[in-house]
């Protein structure tokens, strides 16, 4: 099921759909590595809930839920690694 990246919870992994927005926005996202078929895991939250700490390609990036909101995501099952 198609959800918005601000909707995971701390520790989730899910991989990305696609981006909602256009513009802008879009290339900077795509730009920092935020593309579809992309595997994110969120590994943490401000103390308010903005912004999200995301791990993915081996860094750890940081966005605000108004670019969380823009990014569609499908949750990944848990493995036992």
């Amino acid at each position: 099921m198609e959800n918005s990246l601000r909707n995971l919870g701390i520790n989730e992994k899910a991989r990305i759909t696609s981006i909602t927005v256009n513009g802008e926005m879009s290339r900077r996202l795509r730009d920092m590595g935020l593309v579809p078929g992309t595997e994110v895991k969120v590994v943490g939250r401000a103390p308010l809930k903005d912004p999200v700490a995301l791990r993915l390609r081996d860094f750890t990036l940081t966005l605000r839920n108004n670019e969380a909101d823009c990014i569609m995501v499908e949750k990944m099952e848990e493995s036992n690694e």
